[in-house]
C-alpha cells in the first residue's frame, strides 16, 4: 500500500512521474481500499469503482496513513496550471498504477476541458473568495466528479467487455450530473432515484428528458429514502442475478458513496489554492456547503495530502446531525428537514462513515435480514474528537440566515448566491465574525448556478435569475418518469423510512423496465 512520503521521496517520485510512461507506471504501487464495515476487504480502484459499495454496506476508504502525500514544491508547482493538469497531479498517485498515464491524461483532459467546464475563482473582498463550480453541463459542482467517474467507468467496462447499471439517489444536482455524464454510453444504464416534490422543475428535467439509457424514478419520500433504496438494491446480489439472467451485468453506485465520486472532489481545493496563494506557506480555509459530505471529505483528503488548510468550515442547513454531534458527541438522526438548499436535505450523510474512519472511529447502520435499516448512526468506536475539532468547524445555517445572506451579499457586492453557496458563505462569516479575515484567505465553494434555484433566489431578492441555456432548452421537452408511489414508513420524530412496499415496487418496475 502507498505510504506517506518524505520530501525526498516526493522529489524522487516527481522525477519518475515525468519520465516515460512505462517507467513511471512500473514505479508506482497500487493503492488498495477497504470497507468501512470490514477492514479485511481489499479492493483496487477498478474493483472499488465497479462494485460501487463495499462489503457489509460499507463505503470504500483507505487508511489515513496510506493517503498519498504531495510535497510543498509539487503543490506550489500547480500555480497557473489548467484544471486537468492539476487533477492529474492529485489523482495520479491514487490510480496511476491502474490507468496508463496517457489514458489518464486523456480522461482528465476530456472531463475538464475548459471550454466545457470552466472554473472561476472570484475575490469578493479582502481575502474572502468564491470558487464558482457552476459552469459545467448541468451547472453544478457535481459535474466535476460525475465527468471523471463516467469516463473511468467507461474505460474499465470497455476493457472488461462488461456492462453495468448505475443506481444513483439524488436530492437535486447529483442525478442530473450523473445522467448527463453517462447518457449515451453503450456499456451503461442509469437509474436515477429522486424524491417527489423536493427537486426543482429544472433539476427534474435534467433527469427526465434524456431518455435512452437514463431512467428517472420519482420516489414517494425524501432523499434519505432514495439513498436507502439505492444502497439496498446495490447490495441485493440475488435480485441482480435474477434480473440479468446470470449475464455480466450488475448494479453499481454513482453517489458520493462511490470512491470514483469521492477522489475527484479532492482536486478543486488544490485548484483554488493554485489561483490564490501569494507566497509559500500561505494558508487557505475552505468552506464547502455540506449535504452528503462528499465535498467535505474530498477537502479532508486534500488537507491530508499536504494542502495547507488549517481548518475546514463545514456548513450545513437545518439538518443538524453532524454539527450537533461535534458539539455534544451524540449522533442523533432526526427527520430530514426541508430547506432552500435542496441538495443538502440530508439528515444522515453517507460520508460521515468515512469521516469517522479517517479519525479512527466507526459508525454503522443496523439492518434486518432483508437489508432494511433498523437503526441509523450507531457508534461503536468514537472518533478522535480532539483531532476532528482541530480540523473541522461545523455549524448549521437556518433558512432565515440563508436568505439574509443571499440579500446581504447581493446588496454589498452585487453577487447573486444561491442557497447552497449562501450556507457556505454564512458559515464562513460565523467562523470569522466582524469580517476578521486578515491573515489566512478563505475559499467558499459555490455549488450551483443561481438560475437552477430561481424560486429560492426570488424568495430572498425578489429577482428571478434566468435559467442557464441548456436548462432553458429543456423546458419544453417531454419527460419520462417512472413512479414509485408506495408510501414510506414513518419512524421516530416522523422520520421517513424506506418501506417494504417501496422495495417491492421498485424491484417490480425495474424488472419490467429491463425486460423490454
Amino acid at each position: 500500500m502507498l505510504q506517506p512520503r518524505s520530501a525526498q521521496d516526493g522529489k524522487e517520485n516527481r522525477t519518475r512521474r515525468s519520465s516515460p510512461f512505462a517507467a513511471a507506471k512500473d514505479s508506482m504501487e497500487k493503492v488498495f481500499y477497504y470497507s468501512t464495515n470490514n477492514k479485511s476487504e481489499r479492493a483496487d480502484f477498478e474493483t472499488a469503482l465497479l462494485n460501487g459499495m463495499a462489503s457489509n454496506y460499507g463505503l470504500y476508504m483507505l487508511a489515513r496513513k496510506d493517503i498519498p502525500k504531495l510535497t510543498p514544491a509539487e503543490i506550489y508547482g500547480m500555480k497557473g496550471k489548467p484544471y486537468a493538469d492539476i487533477a492529474f497531479d492529485v489523482l495520479n498517485p491514487f490510480i496511476g498504477a491502474e490507468i496508463p498515464e496517457e489514458k489518464l491524461r486523456q480522461i482528465l483532459n476530456d472531463a475538464y476541458s475548459e471550454t466545457v467546464i470552466p472554473t472561476k475563482i472570484q475575490n469578493v473582498w479582502g481575502r474572502a473568495h468564491i470558487m464558482w463550480l457552476t459552469q459545467g453541463p448541468t451547472y453544478s459542482f457535481k459535474d466535476y466528479a460525475a465527468r471523471f467517474y463516467a469516463r473511468c467507468l467507461d474505460h474499465f467496462l470497455e476493457k472488461r467487455g462488461e456492462r453495468k447499471t448505475v443506481i444513483v439517489a439524488t436530492s437535486g444536482d447529483t442525478g442530473g450530473a450523473i445522467a448527463d455524464a453517462l447518457h449515451g454510453l453503450k456499456n451503461v444504464d442509469v437509474i436515477v432515484l429522486y424524491p417527489k416534490g423536493e427537486v426543482s422543475p429544472g433539476q427534474r428535467r435534467q433527469m427526465t428528458v434524456l431518455g435512452g439509457n437514463v431512467h428517472a424514478f420519482e420516489v414517494n419520500g425524501d432523499f434519505d429514502v432514495c439513498q436507502a433504496l439505492a444502497k439496498l438494491l446495490i447490495a441485493d446480489v440475488e435480485f441482480q442475478r435474477e434480473l440479468f439472467n446470470g449475464q455480466k451485468c450488475s448494479f453499481t453506485s454513482a453517489n458520493s458513496i462511490s470512491i470514483g465520486r469521492l477522489l475527484p472532489q479532492a482536486v478543486y481545493p488544490f485548484f483554488a489554492y493554485s489561483r490564490t496563494f501569494g507566497y509559500p506557506g500561505d494558508e487557505m480555509y475552505a468552506s464547502p456547503p455540506s449535504g452528503n459530505f462528499g465535498d467535505m471529505m474530498g477537502t479532508v483528503i486534500a488537507k491530508e495530502m499536504g494542502l495547507p488548510i488549517p481548518r475546514i468550515i463545514c456548513g450545513v442547513n437545518a439538518n443538524i446531525t453532524f454539527p450537533r454531534f461535534m458539539n455534544t458527541g451524540q449522533y442523533i438522526v432526526g427527520k430530514t428537514m426541508k430547506s432552500p438548499s435542496s441538495a443538502m436535505r440530508v439528515s444522515h450523510p453517507s460520508n460521515v462513515a468515512r469521516a469517522f474512519d479517517f479519525y479512527n472511529g466507526h459508525i454503522y447502520d443496523e439492518r434486518g435480514p432483508d437489508g432494511k435499516v433498523i437503526k441509523e448512526g450507531i457508534i461503536d468506536i468514537m472518533p478522535d474528537m480532539d483531532a476532528m475539532h482541530r480540523d473541522i468547524y461545523s455549524t448549521s445555517i437556518d433558512d432565515n440566515l440563508c436568505y439574509e445572506t443571499i440579500r446581504k451579499v447581493y446588496e454589498r457586492f452585487g453577487i447573486i448566491l444561491e442557497p447552497h453557496g449562501a450556507v457556505g458563505w454564512a458559515a464562513m462569516e460565523r467562523m470569522f465574525p466582524n469580517a476578521a479575515i486578515d491573515k489566512p484567505f478563505v475559499m467558499v465553494y459555490e455549488t450551483a448556478d443561481p438560475g437552477k434555484l430561481r424560486d429560492e433566489v426570488f424568495e430572498a431578492l425578489k429577482i428571478r435569475p434566468e435559467p442557464p441555456p441548456r436548462m432553458k432548452a429543456q423546458e419544453g421537452m417531454p419527460e419520462i418518469i417512472n413512479l414509485i408511489s408506495s408510501a414510506p414508513d414513518t419512524g421516530k420524530d416522523e422520520k421517513l423510512i424506506l418501506s417494504s412496499a417501496q422495495i417491492a415496487e421498485a424491484k417490480e418496475k425495474i424488472t419490467k423496465l429491463f425486460s423490454h
